[in-house]
């Protein structure tokens, strides 16, 4: 099943649209039938999942953090992944910056927009997102390579539309300036309800699990 779902997700995302699996809960043997299917990005929200799963699956593949990241779990995965997509803080920054100079590591990085401005919620505000990414592109151990949101989990399409737009017209304000050390290069939005929503407003990356691999089972 995975691997018709991969296939069949894979034959219908546009050109330049890139796919992380996300494998939240997920097993090491699953991860891998998803990898056979085509899939070259695995996301992981939980430092604990990554570490579970990571020496087991041994075939090339990229890891990207997606879940809220504690700074005190930061040294446990800086090793380990490829790609951090939910920088939302200075002092995150500053600790991953600081462990991966440890490891002579420069991480990619996406800072995460909060597009809706949940209180409840973490990721840069979109009225700060331009002075944020100013003050940690000075930071040696991290590049900034765009940015990433996820959006109200409920919402309407019409809503999440909104939000997805609001983030991409962030991502194209931040590119226009050229900031040095910063690439704006990914947009992140979407996940397995809103992925067409926001490829339609230009997401070049969007984060899929259960249509990938079904509904999850937390017993």
């Amino acid at each position: 099943m995975i691997k018709d779902n991969v296939k069949a997700l894979l034959a219908e995302l546009p050109e330049g649209v890139r796919l992380v699996a996300a494998a939240k809960t997920r097993s090491a043997t699953e991860i891998l039938e998803a990898l056979e299917a085509g899939v070259e990005i695995i996301g992981e929200n939980y430092e604990q999942d990554l570490i579970r799963v990571y020496d087991s699956v041994k075939v090339p593949v990229l890891w990207h953090f997606i879940g809220h990241l504690q700074t005190n779990k930061v040294r446990q995965i800086v090793d380990k992944v490829d790609m951090i997509e939910t920088l939302d803080s200075l002092r995150l920054a500053e600790e991953i910056n600081k462990r991966c100079a440890a490891i002579n590591k420069v991480m990619p990085v996406l800072v995460e927009i909060n597009s809706a401005e949940e209180s409840a919620k973490a990721g840069v505000r979109p009225a700060d997102a331009e002075n944020f990414v100013g003050k940690i592109a000075g930071l040696k151990n991290i590049a900034v390579k765009g940015l990433m949101t996820m959006g109200p989990l409920v919402a309407e399409d019409d809503d999440l539309r909104m939000y997805f737009s609001q983030t991409r017209r962030v991502f194209d304000k931040i590119k226009l300036r050229q900031i040095e050390g910063v690439e704006m290069k990914y947009l992140s939005m979407g996940m397995t309800s809103s992925y067409k929503l926001a490829i339609g407003e230009g997401a070049n990356m969007v984060r899929i699990g259960t249509r990938i691999f079904g509904e999850r089972n937390y017993d």
